[in-house]
């Protein structure tokens, strides 16, 4: 099987599929991949070391603008992309397609497969694209793949239920060219009782707890300071009402501006004591916020948010030997797609002649 990974940030589509070819002892090559920013690609490529035969197609609208490019592509059997998700989100400004710049690239997705026809797409969005403007935005998504001639499956799947520590709720689209004679099962409730009954015997991490990611000692640098830890702590303003506790297990889902060291209610904080007691020692749920502010938390490592999101421990530090900053590999494992939930899709649509190799 031959793909293309399109928005491929740090590549959580390329390892799930690299898995999946190493369980199924099956060849999956990428024949090429597009992404803008330059840290991610640094990432991407001290991981994954292409080859001079993968295709960097950088940034898709230039790209795509020229139709001879596309046609020049090698052809391919799935297309896969987690299109930019800010103007569908709740974080974000949620202009929806009406956003020039990021709410157009799936347009560009579009162009690829009406030329390229590949057999399969898998795509990811946030939660709420498939709310978005009553509903519309996801109907246009939806009837613009069908009119390529896919046959389309949706659900939402959260990262939790596929053995990630991490609460993360996302839309997954499954294309298929043609109609298809058989119901296919595609709800995210059956591939998770599906991934729980063989998991174990699969190369994916496995996570219980966010337990088994923290580590026991770390930099004092992501110890959080006596001056902003009232602020971290808080409930909010008048304005704006916010439930902020630590010590979240499933942890909350990661975002790209985690960098920025949001309110409790929003970004990922925890206890030394919670850690070091491997959880029998929860302050969080006897302490006041005032009694929390004495002790010492930290937040997340860049390590321990890339294994949330289901890559190996050496993703970050391959990452930082190619000069690639802490700021900059936050915002990677908060734009990243879940290697786990990908993998769980793809093993089941494999297993169930779905999707054939």
């Amino acid at each position: 099987m031959k793909h293309l990974e399109l928005f491929a940030g740090i590549g959580g589509f390329r390892r799930a599929l690299d898995l999946i070819g190493h369980d199924f002892n099956v060849s999956i090559d990428c024949i090429g991949f597009s992404e803008i920013d330059s840290n991610a690609m640094k990432t991407y490529y001290a991981n994954f070391h292409p080859t001079d035969n993968e295709i960097n197609i950088g940034d898709i609208v230039s790209f795509t603008s020229n139709k001879a490019n596309i046609k020049a592509l090698p052809d391919f059997d799935l297309l896969t992309g987690g299109f930019p998700c800010q103007t569908f989100s709740m974080m974000g400004n949620k202009l929806g397609f009406k956003d020039e710049d990021r709410g157009q690239m799936f347009f560009r997705i579009l162009d690829i497969l009406s030329l390229k026809k590949p057999k399969y797409i898998l795509l990811e969005n946030v939660k709420n694209l498939y709310t978005h403007d009553k509903g519309n935005t996801f109907k246009v998504v939806k009837s613009s793949l069908e009119k390529l001639g896919y046959t389309i499956y949706y659900d939402i799947f959260n990262s939790s239920d596929f053995h990630l520590a991490q609460n993360r709720n996302r839309v997954y689209i499954l294309g298929i060219r043609g109609k298809q004679k058989n119901n296919i099962d595609f709800s995210a409730k059956t591939i998770k009782v599906y991934f729980d009954e063989i998991y174990q015997q699969t190369s994916v991490e496995k996570q219980n707890s966010v337990l088994d990611i923290l580590e026991q000692n770390v930099s004092s640098t992501y110890t959080l300071s006596e001056r902003i830890k009232p602020t971290i702590l808080s409930d909010g303003s008048a304005s704006f009402k916010s439930n902020s506790e630590i010590n979240q297990d499933p942890a909350r889902p990661l975002t790209a501006t985690m960098h920025k060291m949001h309110r409790a209610c929003q970004d990922n904080y925890y206890s030394i004591g919670y850690i070091h007691s491997r959880g029998k020692e929860n302050p969080a749920t006897i302490l006041s916020k005032e009694e929390l502010c004495r002790l010492e938390i930290r937040k997340l490592t860049p390590r321990e948010a890339m294994m949330l999101q289901g890559f190996p421990e050496t993703w970050s530090l391959n990452a930082r030997n190619s000069q690639v900053s802490n700021g900059a590999l936050y915002k990677q494992a908060g734009n990243a797609v879940s290697v786990n939930v990908v993998y769980a899709i793809m093993h089941y649509c494999i297993v169930k002649k779905i999707i054939k190799l």
